[in-house]
């Protein structure tokens, strides 16, 4: 099943200065998001498979359109998550159908490799309402300058019968990071920790 989109939206987020310091290059998160109808709404159902197949459709044109926002090639990207966001007439089993078994994948296609998990996050809400897509480094997961998140809110979703379905994909990590730990140059890529 495809998925029936009512609406995509995508944006940038860059960061030029933090505490008075001039982030130079500065940090750029995109995040894609899609508003989706949801066609297990207002029934239980067993068997997901139609939200499973729209989160592997999903994974690629998010992951797709955050890299083409940022302007990267696809290796160039350092830090990835998802997020979702069901309706008062779905479950949250509707949004873990769409995020987990498939939406992985091709957005590691599309950031190229991407070897950490995805970090990721889920909830019930109407429109207006907002989730953190957490972030972590694509490839290691233990690099701590890549631990953040990003605010994903569409003003008139999810209606109750919708998803809103977020994929962030950063350029870098926060803005002038200095806690230590395990660095992004430092990364072996082999076991998706370090």
């Amino acid at each position: 099943m495809a998925a029936k989109i009512r609406k995509l939206i995508v944006q940038v987020d860059e960061t030029h200065l933090e505490m008075g310091q001039v982030v130079s290059p500065p940090t750029r998160r995109a995040l894609a998001i899609a508003v989706i109808e949801n066609p297990y709404a207002g029934t239980f159902s067993q068997n997901l498979d139609a939200l499973i197949q729209i989160g592997e459709e999903l994974g690629a044109l998010l992951g797709n359109k955050c890299v083409q926002a940022l302007g990267i090639k696809p290796e160039q990207a350092q830090s990835y998550g998802k997020a979702a966001i069901v309706g008062e007439a779905g479950e949250l089993e509707h949004a873990a159908a769409i995020l987990h078994p498939k939406l992985g994948a091709p957005l590691r296609q599309a950031v190229q490799q991407g070897a950490a998990l995805v970090p990721s996050s889920k909830k019930r809400g109407g429109p207006g309402c907002a989730i953190d897509v957490p972030l972590g480094h694509k490839d290691a997961a233990f690099v701590r300058s890549h631990f953040d998140a990003i605010e994903a809110r569409v003003t008139d979703a999810p209606g109750a019968k919708e998803i809103v379905v977020a994929v962030a994909v950063t350029d870098s990590g926060r803005p002038l990071p200095r806690i230590g730990g395990l660095q992004a140059s430092e990364i072996e890529g082999k076991d998706g920790l370090r």
